[in-house]
């Protein structure tokens, strides 16, 4: 039998940034959220509760609509 790996919780990014409110401005804090693609990260990599990530979600698209953030590109 293979023995499994415990499992290590990610950090919640927001929290231990002290973030309270996502603002679609905050570039910075918002690309911790982008894959190298440009695609958002599930929860279940970034750590965040649901409210948040969809927060985190909604920020990343205003943002892209106002071209701050580069939508996903296509994989070749």
């Amino acid at each position: 039998m293979r023995e499994r790996k415990p499992l290590k919780r990610r950090v919640n990014l927001l929290a231990k940034e002290g973030v309270t409110v996502v603002d679609w401005k905050d570039v910075t804090l918002l690309r911790k959220f982008l894959s190298d693609r440009g695609k958002i990260r599930s929860r279940r990599v970034t750590g965040l509760t649901p409210q948040q990530q969809r927060q985190v979600a909604t920020a990343i698209r205003n943002a892209r609509e106002m071209a701050l953030l580069p939508y996903p590109s296509q994989a070749r």
